[in-house]
């Protein structure tokens, strides 16, 4: 390889990361305590380093050089001379090759041994001892590359937040067994952009894709050492590089891109789980492969008493030390990057509570990282959702995030499931998680939108899993089942896992229909887990992390089992109804709720009856009725017209035998139209819909009922859009 010492040039502090400028490769990296910064080249194969060069200049803390004869495509990494003082907190160890915090593209993956450990691995005092063992043989390499793409026309879709459906899915494992997607795109950024993927996910409906973690990650050594993976990505390290083991090409940012921009032609946008609250470096034992070594001190939180030992909010070892300000900047300016220049169209922060941590280690909303964050004008444009805690002191954060950011809705999640397995005394409840959750969003001007709805996610049970199992089966992770959440707030209806029981079977997608029908029926935004319309099961096992194999791939065989493809035609329709009436969808709070106030809802007893103040807790009550009419949205369209929808009854019934609900008279019309009973086979009635008014409405055991009075403004056809067998069988 040709040396490249005689071009190297002062360069620029700034941007961060190997810049190609089409003349030359700019290289800038912040270490604050760091003594020395030396640049490592390798050949083509990354297997030989070729060339060390010194970055003489330092502005600000960043050490910078230009090579005018680098070129994309040049492998590269670092190693940063400093104190080797763990007791201070200081990791510095020139011995270990360092991936770019920058990097847009990294390559390969951790080959591990011993070498990539700053100490001498079971040395006495492991960690204060010092390994002169060279690492770069077994690390990945960066890349620089050109980030030039075609974008054309590219528009992102800007879907409404009220107007928005969220299906998190996993690219890999979403398409890795797609009997129609070309086997080599299979798992892969390209095929979750090929037609059959498109196809599934706009007759199904959504609007969003919500990617687990794509940032590069690592396979931890203890997972490679029982021959697991670490299938989720919350292990990441590289927060600009697009993993390449999900690329099908041997260019993952331009397949990437090539996918978002797919996928915007279909009106779908792309949200990115991110993790930006800790790194796969772990705790004070963990390897040194890039902020460790770069500068330890600054880039994690650290014990005040002992700054040996990393500050651990996340459960992973480490917390990233996000009130240090150049932490900021690499934070910010990674989330810029993937707007800016891959396009997407929001993200979803794992663990967010950390990432408000001031540097007292207290969980602050008005701290530096949500003022930074809130008042940035490219996020400003873009969809923003917290996992609202952490596993620190005080990191249950649910209702406490900024007016600019949308939070998942753990309380929504645990109402419902306990409400329909059963559990009393939770209507009251339950009425708030229908209807937005004012409780926990109005009170700094957020709207229902900053609710993000959702039963089951990547995290815990599938759908079908929380309706079969009662407990974890976790044997496969090889943690002796001791793995994941043992409070699951499900019911497996009677019998533990698979069954043959036809009573059972049939409780079973009783109660995945009462699910999707609450989940889409409420006010906020829904997130569907992909494969919950399908039947995908894990066979029990609630943390699934670990596993790549068929226990967390979508299983597409699985949507031809007549009960998986009425429930998908269930969720069509749900989803149809969602989208073509407002009242499902509002922009704002009910301004009167458990019937006080201006009478845009009304909440009923099975006797037809208002409920009053004192019958909100009661334990024993499983059932109530709400009545939301069309003209009491109090809301506009986009051209200013006031907005009006059809009436609509919802009947829930969580008791295990038939009620028969009295029908509010309060319009005066002879029938109800029957839009959803979670009771019937299909989850609504096949021929005559038709119910008398006058007569009560047998509301069955466990089980949800949608009835509408039309006001003959925007009818509900009975035969929904990609509703048949024919598009199904199209869409796999």
């Amino acid at each position: 390889m040709k040396k490249l010492t005689t071009a190297v040039l002062m360069g620029w502090p700034y941007p961060l990361g190997a810049t190609w400028d089409g003349e030359g490769v700019n290289f800038a990296l912040f270490s604050e305590h760091a003594e020395q910064v030396v640049l490592c080249l390798f050949d083509a194969k990354g297997k030989h380093e070729v060339e060390q060069i010194p970055l003489r200049e330092q502005t600000c803390g960043v050490w910078h050089g230009y090579l005018s004869d680098a070129r994309p495509g040049l492998l590269y990494g670092y190693r940063v001379h400093g104190p080797y003082k763990p007791e201070l907190g200081h990791r510095f160890n020139p011995h270990k090759l360092l991936l770019d915090p920058c990097a847009k593209r990294i390559v390969g993956q951790p080959h591990w041994s011993e070498a990539q450990f700053g100490y001498k691995v079971g040395n006495r005092h492991e960690d204060l001892s010092f390994s002169t063992r060279n690492s770069a043989p077994g690390m990945p390499k960066c890349q620089v590359v050109d980030t030039a793409f075609l974008w054309g026309d590219d528009r992102p879709p800007y879907t409404p937040w009220h107007d928005t459906i969220i299906y998190e899915l996993h690219v890999r494992g979403f398409t890795l067994l797609h009997p129609e997607i070309p086997p080599h795109m299979r798992g892969t950024y390209a095929g979750l952009a090929s037609e059959p993927a498109i196809h599934y996910l706009k007759s199904l409906g959504v609007t969003a894709v919500e990617l687990l973690p794509v940032h590069y990650f690592v396979d931890e050594r203890h997972l490679i050492d029982k021959k697991l993976h670490n299938y989720w990505g919350y292990s990441p390290i590289g927060y600009f590089a697009p993993d390449p083991r999900y690329a099908a090409t041997e260019n993952p940012v331009s397949e990437f891109k090539s996918m978002v921009k797919t996928l915007h032609s279909a009106g779908i946008e792309v949200l990115l789980d991110v993790v930006y609250n800790h790194t796969a470096e772990g705790n004070h034992l963990g390897p040194t492969l890039c902020f460790r070594g770069i500068d330890n001190a600054v880039y994690y939180r650290l014990s005040p008493e002992h700054p040996r030992y990393t500050m651990d909010y996340t459960g992973c070892g480490n917390t990233l030390n996000t009130s240090h300000p150049r932490v900021i900047q690499l934070v910010m300016d990674s989330l810029r990057y993937w707007v800016q220049e891959m396009h997407v169209d929001g993200f979803r922060f794992d663990l967010a509570a950390a990432l408000a941590r001031e540097s007292h280690g207290d969980v602050d909303q008005m701290g530096s990282f949500m003022d930074v964050m809130q008042q940035d004008p490219v996020l400003a444009r873009v969809k923003l959702i917290a996992e609202p805690w952490d596993t620190g002191h005080g990191g249950y954060q649910v209702g406490q995030f900024p007016v600019t950011v949308s939070e998942w809705n753990g309380k929504y999640r645990d109402v419902v499931r306990d409400y329909w397995r059963g559990e009393g005394g939770l209507i009251g409840d339950l009425a708030y998680r229908l209807t937005g959750s004012a409780d926990l969003y109005q009170h700094n001007g957020r709207r229902p939108q900053a609710s993000i709805n959702f039963i089951t996610a990547h995290d815990g049970f599938t759908l079908y899993d929380l309706v079969s199992y009662n407990h974890r089966h976790n044997q496969a992770n090889l943690e002796n089942n001791q793995d994941g959440d043992p409070h699951n707030q499900s019911w497996n209806c009677g019998v533990e896992g698979e069954t043959t029981d036809p009573a059972i079977m049939a409780l079973r997608s009783r109660q995945r229909r009462n699910f999707l029908a609450t989940l889409l029926l409420s006010q906020g935004i829904p997130m569907l887990l992909a494969g919950d319309e399908a039947g995908r099961t894990q066979k029990g096992n609630n943390n699934a992390y670990c596993q790549d194999s068929e226990i967390s791939w979508f299983n597409w065989d699985l949507i031809w089992l007549d009960d998986n493809r009425q429930l998908f035609m269930f969720v069509q329709r749900l989803v149809q109804l969602r989208r073509e009436h407002p009242t499902f969808r509002r922009r704002h709070f009910f301004r009167g709720i458990h019937g006080s106030g201006v009478r845009d809802i009304l909440w009923f007893n099975p006797d037809g009856r208002e409920i009053n103040d004192d019958e909100w807790d009661h334990d024993y009550a499983r059932c109530l009725g709400l009545y939301l009419p069309g003209d009491g949205l109090g809301d506009w369209d986009r051209r200013g017209h006031p907005l009006q929808d059809d009436d609509f009854l919802m009947l829930f019934n969580a008791h295990h035998e038939e009620i028969p609900f009295v029908l509010p008279i309060v319009r005066g019309e002879a029938f109800f139209e029957v839009m959803i009973d979670t009771a019937l086979p299909h989850g609504y009635p096949t021929n005559d819909n038709q119910h008398p008014a006058e007569e009560p409405y047998p509301v069955g055991g466990r089980s949800l009922v949608l009835l509408r009075h039309s006001r003959h403004l925007d009818p509900f056809t009975a035969t929904e859009p990609d509703g048949d067998s024919s598009v199904l069988q199209a869409s796999i």
